[in-house]
């Protein structure tokens, strides 16, 4: 067997794939980001693995040895699943893998921003907190989760994780199926525009799909508390990011964390980018799914997918 793995650094150099050595023939490298560069790579394939790399009629019409496409992620819209089919080459994902992570992340996100972290972290090593002739300071008020209404978009497996962590804050927990498929009965499903006017933390976690892309707009922000703080870690598209800025700038939420963007990395012309103050806006770099043991499971679950492949079975095979 012949296997490239096109996006090497996707899973980070401190996470070995020596592993793949097992099967065959290796050949890696760092990053593939050009059609060109994928169509060159992928040439005398058998397997290939991808995070982002775009695999379509284009990049494989010139690859007739390519059998099986293994992704290290969960998403695969980098893949042309009818040409796939077309074809006959299985696309494997990777499931389950980052749940724990994600649902750690979204939280870190919205403590962050509701307790104001990083105004008291600046306010004491400014040193206004050794002038101050009190033992405390909460002059910027920040607020508890008891009580609160947590609103999920997506209840997958990270949806229900964090559900029943905000469960555990003393939430209360609604979510919405964008498809109306989920068979979720532990929280009640609402429709989008309860969800919308009830959460006080919304958190996003659906795949990007022609339903989900700008799920949240300048429409849906009018709509949402004034006092609500949005969280998206599904998918940068999910969320309309110059209406997101307008909305925080003019003050229609109060909050917004994002592990995504519409286009990564940050773009100088998304607006979002000019907004400095992490009170309201909290940016990270695509980077909830990503420790160190997340990563591993990423890897090694791979590995299990053309394990599965080679023996006949259709292990977390999409086509």
């Amino acid at each position: 067997m012949r296997i490239v793995i096109l996006e090497r650094d996707s899973v980070g150099r401190d996470v070995p794939v020596d592993c793949m050595q097992d099967f065959g023939e290796v050949t890696v490298y760092r990053n593939t980001v050009t059609p060109e560069e994928v169509r060159e790579r992928v040439r005398e394939a058998d397997i290939v693995i991808a995070n982002k790399s775009p695999l379509n009629r284009e990049t494989l019409q010139d690859a007739p040895r390519v059998k099986l496409i293994c992704e290290f992620a969960t998403g695969y819209d980098n893949c042309d699943l009818e040409y796939c089919r077309e074809r006959g080459i299985g696309v494997a994902n990777v499931v389950d893998y980052s749940t724990a992570m994600v649902a750690q992340h979204t939280f870190t996100l919205a403590l962050a921003l509701s307790q104001k972290l990083f105004y008291y972290d600046e306010y004491v090593k400014s040193g206004a907190y050794s002038a101050q002739d009190r033992f405390s300071n909460f002059d910027l008020p920040f607020r508890e989760l008891e009580g609160k209404t947590w609103g999920i978009a997506g209840m997958g497996n990270i949806g229900r994780r964090v559900a029943k962590i905000a469960s555990a804050f003393g939430c209360r927990v609604i979510f919405h199926s964008i498809t109306g498929k989920s068979v979720c009965t532990e929280y009640p499903g609402v429709d989008k525009g309860t969800l919308l006017e009830e959460s006080d933390f919304l958190s996003l976690h659906c795949p990007l799909s022609q339903l989900s892309r700008n799920f949240i707009d300048a429409a849906a922000l009018k709509r949402m508390k004034k006092t609500a703080v949005l969280i998206n870690v599904a998918r940068g598209p999910v969320v309309n990011n110059t209406d997101l800025y307008e909305a925080l700038v003019s003050g229609e939420i109060a909050a917004a964390g994002l592990d995504v963007l519409e286009a990564e990395p940050l773009e100088p012309s998304n607006p979002l980018s000019r907004l400095k103050d992490s009170t309201r806006l909290i940016i990270t770099p695509h980077q909830a799914w990503a420790s160190v043991e997340a990563r591993t499971r990423c890897v090694r679950e791979a590995y299990e997918n053309i394990a599965a492949y080679l023996r006949g079975e259709r292990r977390n095979i999409v086509t």
